[in-house]
C-alpha cells in the first residue's frame, strides 16, 4: 500500500459526487454536482430525474476530484463506492462506474453504506483536526460514541464502537415515519417556501416566537400489529424495530399534520400559493429568491409557526439521543447528516451537550449534506482489512446498517 488514497464516489440521490481522500483523515479534493434546481419545480426529488442527472455528472465530477487532488487513477489504492441505502436508479450509476474503473484499473472496490459514511463525515473532520495523528487509526476520538443521523431520508440512532479496525453498529432508535429532513420539506413546501426545506425553516425561524404554538409529540408505543417488523414507510425500510426501546423511537408524521391543520384553522393556505407563485413560480419570481425576500411575505404568525416547528423537531431529536446517551452511558455523540446544518440544532445540541459533561461532535456544514469525501473515509478502515467487494455488487436500496439492539 502507498499513501492510502482512496476516490470516493456518492450518488444515493440528489448529489453526484466524488473525492480523494488520504487514510481516512487528509481530504485532497471533494466535488459535488447538486441537482436542487432540477428538482426545486417540484418541491422534491424525482427519482428518474435524479439518475438522469447523475449520468450526465459522473464522469465529469470523478476527473474533476482526480484533477483537484492532482493524482491518477494509478496514484490510487481504492475506490469506494456508496451501495445504500438510497434510489435505485441513483446508486446504479455510481456503483455502475465505479466498477467499471476498477475492472480498467485493477483496483479493489469498497462498498460502503450511506449512513455510515455520514458517520465518518464526523470522523473525517476530527482526524483533521490539527493534533490528530492523521491515519484514522488509535485516535483517542476513536471510542464508542452515540451517533445520530439525521437527514431528508433518515432519523437513526447507532451505538457505534472501533473494533478489530473498523467499526461495528447497533441500531438504537429510528424514526416509524417520516424522516426529520422529510418533515422539514414537506413544511416548507406547505408553506410556500422552496426545496430543500431546511434552510429557509432554520433562516426564517429566527424571526419568530419558538413558544407560540404549543406543538407536542405524544408517547410512540409500538403498533401490536407490526409484530416488530418494520413499518411500510419510506424511512423505516432501512432497519427493523423489533426490540428497539420505545423511547428512543421518533415520529414526525404527527407534527406534520398538526402544522397542515394550523394552516387551515388559521386560514394560511393563500398566503402560502400567493409566496411561492412571488417567489418561485410566477413570471416575475427571482432567479434566487433570497432569504429577505423570503421574510417579506411572511407576517408574524407564519413566523411563529416556523419557529415553533423547528423549536419541537429539534427538542424532540434532543430528548430522545440524550435519553439513549444517559441509557447506554455514552459520554459522546456524533450528530451527522443534512439536518445537522442546523444552527438551532448545532447551538442547542451543543449547549445541552456542556450541561450535561458530554462531547458533542459536529462534520463542517460541506460534510453534513451529501458528499463523496466521507464515503471514501468510511472506506478506510475496511481497504485496512481488505474487505472488499466483489463483481456482483449491486444498489440496495433498502441496504440496513448494523444490528437492531435487544
Amino acid at each position: 500500500m502507498s499513501v492510502g488514497l482512496i476516490l470516493g464516489i456518492e450518488s444515493s440521490c440528489d448529489e453526484t459526487a466524488a473525492a480523494v481522500v488520504e487514510r481516512g483523515a487528509r481530504t485532497l479534493s471533494s466535488v459535488v454536482a447538486s441537482q436542487i434546481a432540477t428538482h426545486a419545480r417540484y418541491g422534491g426529488v424525482v427519482p428518474e430525474l435524479a439518475s438522469r442527472e447523475h449520468l450526465r455528472a459522473i464522469v465529469p465530477v470523478v476527473r474533476a476530484a482526480l484533477a483537484q487532488a492532482n493524482v491518477t487513477l494509478g496514484d490510487l489504492d481504492a475506490i469506494a463506492v456508496t451501495s445504500g441505502p438510497g434510489l435505485a436508479g441513483a446508486l446504479l450509476v455510481g456503483i455502475t462506474y465505479a466498477k467499471a474503473l476498477a475492472f480498467a484499473s485493477g483496483l479493489p472496490l469498497i462498498a460502503v453504506n450511506h449512513l455510515e459514511g455520514h458517520i465518518h463525515a464526523v470522523l473525517l473532520n476530527d482526524r483533521s483536526l490539527p493534533g490528530s495523528l492523521g491515519d484514522g487509526q488509535g485516535l483517542p476520538e476513536d471510542e464508542a460514541a452515540l451517533a445520530l443521523v439525521v437527514s431528508g431520508g433518515h432519523t437513526h440512532l447507532y451505538l457505534a464502537k472501533p473494533a478489530d479496525g473498523c467499526w461495528s453498529y447497533t441500531l438504537v432508535g429510528r424514526t416509524l415515519d417520516d424522516a426529520a429532513g422529510e418533515a422539514y420539506d414537506k413544511v416548507a413546501k406547505l408553506l410556500g417556501f422552496g426545496y430543500p426545506g431546511g434552510p429557509w425553516i432554520d433562516a426564517l425561524a429566527l424571526h419568530g416566537n419558538p413558544r407560540a404554538v404549543p406543538f407536542a409529540f405524544s408517547q410512540i408505543k409500538t403498533k401490536l400489529h407490526l409484530a416488530g417488523k418494520a413499518p411500510r414507510t419510506k424511512a423505516a425500510r432501512t432497519a427493523p424495530i423489533a426490540n428497539l426501546d420505545s423511547r428512543f423511537l421518533f415520529s414526525f408524521s404527527g407534527i406534520k399534520t398538526a402544522v397542515l391543520r394550523y394552516v387551515e384553522l388559521h386560514n394560511l393556505r393563500p398566503e402560502a400559493e400567493a409566496r411561492r407563485e412571488a417567489l418561485f413560480t410566477g413570471p416575475d419570481a427571482p432567479a434566487r429568491p433570497t432569504i429577505e425576500a423570503a421574510l417579506a411575505t411572511c407576517d408574524p404568525q407564519t413566523l411563529d409557526l416556523i419557529a415553533s416547528f423547528q423549536h419541537a423537531v429539534v427538542g424532540d431529536l434532543m430528548k430522545k439521543t440524550f435519553a439513549a446517551a444517559e441509557s447506554l452511558g455514552a459520554r459522546r455523540i456524533l450528530v451527522t447528516g443534512g439536518v445537522a446544518a442546523n444552527r438551532e440544532l448545532r447551538q442547542r445540541f451543543t449547549v445541552e451537550g456542556v450541561a450535561r459533561g458530554l462531547r458533542i461532535a459536529f462534520p463542517t456544514l460541506a460534510l453534513s449534506t451529501d458528499n463523496a469525501a466521507m464515503i471514501a473515509a468510511a472506506a478506510w478502515p475496511r481497504l485496512l482489512v481488505r474487505d472488499f467487494a466483489d463483481g456482483s455488487l449491486s444498489a440496495d436500496p433498502s441496504l440496513a446498517l448494523g444490528n437492531a439492539r435487544g
